[in-house]
């Protein structure tokens, strides 16, 4: 089958030796890479960075996708935000990024993230975690189902300013 014709990762009978929840995740991070490629890939670094009608830029959504996914698996391990982390919010709309920096950064935040979340004991799916300065109150799975949504959101967001591009382009 041609990519364009394959089925989503989550219907292709792949990573069966992880659980269901971790499973879904990194089906969902795989399909995220699969939607990025196939619709922002061939979109000039000007265009990555643009921001048509003042919306946000693909890059931002690329940054951001890459960046949230180690934030919320530092929460879902326990931890709170190191400096690094915190620096890199901060900057994730600034400057201009090269198609090349976009897909590298991304490619290598899902290859460390699906390594994290096969390690995460889903034993401890309800376990309480705080999320953010203000403490929000969470558990180890919902911050995994959310890593899945909101990389899909920011997916689709970045999507819908390529299409946008591309149909300005003519």
């Amino acid at each position: 089958m041609s990519e364009a014709r394959m089925p989503e990762p989550w219907l292709r009978g792949t990573l069966t030796d992880v659980a269901a929840v971790p499973r879904a995740v990194l089906h969902a991070l795989e399909l995220a890479q699969e939607d990025l490629t196939r619709w922002c890939g061939g979109l000039s670094d000007a265009e990555l960075n643009a921001r048509p009608d003042g919306i946000a830029s693909v890059a931002i959504h690329m940054r951001h996708i890459a960046r949230s996914i180690d934030r919320l698996l530092s929460y879902a391990e326990g931890k709170r935000l190191d400096d690094s982390q915190i620096a890199g919010l901060k900057s994730e709309t600034d400057g201009r990024a090269t198609r090349a920096e976009l897909f590298a950064e991304l490619e290598a935040a899902l290859g460390r993230a699906a390594v994290r979340i096969r390690q995460i004991d889903t034993s401890r799916l309800q376990e309480p975690r705080p999320v953010g300065t203000k403490l929000l109150p969470t558990t180890v799975g919902g911050l995994l189902v959310h890593v899945a949504d909101h990389t899909q959101r920011h997916v689709g967001q970045a999507i819908t300013t390529a299409k946008i591009l591309a149909a300005r382009r003519g």
